[in-house]
């Protein structure tokens, strides 16, 4: 028996073992993944001073729709047509006499990225000005795109993508989506370039999203980390200055490769949002919860009116029909549940406690109001 015994529990053993192993490596291989999901980029998280996108805005004119293009009554776009037709050579025109349903005026606008070079494509965005009905169909004419100092950056001009379309009758519209806007894939061209040297700058200045002293910190020492040397220092709490180290004086592209993939845990502070239009209530990890006792019950007030109409006898002379009116008033109160959220209460002791008192995403937004209030809350309280 023993001899049958042996065998047996090393098999046993073995299988048990088989089991367990993969499961440790898997509880290990989740913590490393919480562990990379905590750090991100430096570039996801900061830009560099100087390379950032430049707006651009111009008028124009979008032909061959077919009877949706502005009315009458939009003067802008007769004197526009009136004023193209004049450069084309044709000069005898009578505003008056110009009655086309084919042309809407519309205000192109575009992102140009930052070191964009002559030639290069990018994407607009085409916007009705009068009383258009739809887009769709339309051809964009030649349009220059201007930015904030008066100049000309791009030309648009091509045929318009629009994500949505209305019809209907006298007396029906159907209607999905926005069809008096629409998009224009590669439709620009970038005719002027934004100046930035960056082989004369001997400092980089990077800007953080989100402005904190523990995340310039830690930048800082990221950052230094892989220079091998305190280049960086930290200005403030939003912005990085890095000194170009000697091997890199020729090639800042090369700093900037070396140093925009370090990973940085950035750090927020404690904060609750809240969206009243929506109902929909967001709190970060770090919110911390006093001592502090909530009660919280429905109150709903249901007013019926139910007028009540006074014949007089029949055949009555003197008799009026009087309508008097009759109100109901129900009131329903029901009764909260007292909980007690302790010192240090996380978010997942605050959410689970609120779940079991049954409030709604509505409530919790009163609720969470009426804790700051108190004082209890430790957290920043934003309401949009």
């Amino acid at each position: 028996m023993l001899m049958k015994k042996g065998p047996t529990s090393k098999s046993a053993v073995k299988g048990a073992l088989g089991k367990i192993i993969p499961v440790i490596l898997l509880c290990l291989l989740l913590q490393l993944m919480a562990f990379d999901a905590m750090a991100a980029r430096l570039k996801d998280i900061a830009s560099v001073q100087g390379l950032r996108e430049n707006q651009l805005v111009g008028y124009g004119l979008v032909v061959g729709l077919a009877g949706t293009g502005d009315g009458t009554q939009v003067k802008f776009t007769i004197k526009s047509i009136r004023n193209i037709m004049e450069r084309m050579g044709i000069i005898s025109i009578d505003p008056n006499q110009v009655k086309v349903k084919n042309v809407a005026a519309v205000l192109v606008t575009a992102k140009m990225p930052p070191l964009a070079k002559i030639g290069q494509k990018i994407d607009v965005v085409v916007s009705s000005l009068g009383d258009a009905k739809s887009l769709l169909g339309g051809t964009l004419i030649l349009t220059p795109l201007k930015g904030a100092d008066g100049k000309i950056y791009a030309l648009a001009q091509g045929p318009i993508s629009v994500g949505g379309y209305s019809a209907g009758g006298a007396g029906a519209n159907v209607q999905k989506n926005h069809p008096t806007a629409g998009r224009i894939p590669n439709g620009a061209t970038v005719e002027r370039e934004i100046p930035v040297d960056l082989l004369a700058k001997k400092e980089l200045k990077i800007n953080l999203f989100r402005p904190d002293f523990t995340t310039a910190e830690r930048a800082v020492d990221a950052i230094n980390d892989v220079l091998g040397a305190p280049f960086a220092r930290a200005i403030d709490a939003e912005t990085v200055s890095v000194r170009v180290p000697p091997e890199y004086e020729d090639s800042p592209i090369s700093l900037m490769a070396a140093i925009e993939n370090v990973e940085i845990s950035p750090d927020t502070k404690a904060k609750v949002v809240l969206d009243e239009r929506t109902g929909t209530v967001v709190m970060g990890k770090n919110v911390q919860i006093s001592t502090v006792a909530v009660a919280h019950g429905n109150l709903s007030i249901q007013i019926k009116e139910s007028p009540q109409v006074s014949q007089p006898a029949p055949f009555s002379r003197q008799g009026q029909t009087v309508v008097t009116p009759g109100t109901e008033v129900k009131v329903n109160e029901t009764g909260g549940r007292l909980i007690v959220l302790k010192h240090g209460s996380t978010i997942g002791e605050l959410v689970a406690a609120l779940n079991a008192v049954g409030v709604t995403p509505r409530d919790l937004i009163a609720i969470m109001q009426s804790i700051k209030a108190s004082g209890a809350l430790q957290a920043d309280l934003q309401v949009i």
